[in-house]
């Protein structure tokens, strides 16, 4: 009993903290892992596995992958995912949660929602730094990166759960640390999203 809720704990802690970083990227390997039976993910989280689900998170991942290449795209298509991979964090913590009672599942989508909005803010702030710089080659490393980190520890948490929770637990022990830089972080991006969005009017 134990270590099933260890691992529930850790799968919520972990899909969400990943749903900052790539949620696509995320979901595609949990759904792998599932529908050829490698892994049983807890709660409801099992739904991943359906091809459809597959499908349509493997093609996102592909445009996301051409994007977030791009500086000036990479900057609006993180303003635009702050409302996509943080309510994605928190409805994946909480569905790993579905058998708990009703409270633990609110919960967990709360906390999840927090730790899914502080690693995208955290990447966000560093994918700003590095789109501000001339050449491409810091940009595109960051992005591949990114993609190695959200594959590995998908992998990571499946098959050895408490590790990465460790991981979690210090990323939000540095993130308290780093939050001031974080928000405001977020706030050029959400700027950015404004611009964009009031440029693309003028233009219509």
């Amino acid at each position: 009993m134990t270590a099933d809720w260890i691992t529930t704990v850790s799968t919520a802690a972990g899909s969400a903290w990943l749903s900052g970083i790539n949620l696509y990227a995320t979901v595609v390997t949990l759904g792998l892992l599932q529908r050829y039976q490698l892994v049983k993910l807890p709660g409801e989280l099992g739904i991943l596995g359906n091809w459809w689900v597959i499908g349509l998170a493997a093609g996102l991942y592909l445009v996301e992958f051409i994007a977030d290449k791009i500086p000036a795209v990479d900057s609006v298509w993180d303003a635009l995912h702050t409302f996509i991979r943080v309510p994605a964090g928190a409805i994946l913590a909480a569905t790993a949660f579905a058998d708990f009672d009703p409270a633990v599942k609110t919960a967990a989508m709360i906390i999840g929602g927090s730790i899914a909005l502080g690693s995208h803010g955290a990447k966000a702030a560093t994918r700003l730094a590095a789109n501000t710089s001339p050449e491409p080659f810091s940009n595109i490393t960051l992005s591949l990166l990114e993609d190695v980190l959200a594959f590995g520890s998908t992998v990571l948490m499946v098959f050895f759960p408490v590790a990465i929770l460790v991981v979690v637990i210090i990323f939000l022990v540095l993130l308290i640390w780093l939050a001031p830089k974080v928000i405001r972080a977020l706030r050029r991006l959400l700027a950015r999203l404004r611009a964009f969005t009031a440029r693309t009017a003028d233009a219509g």
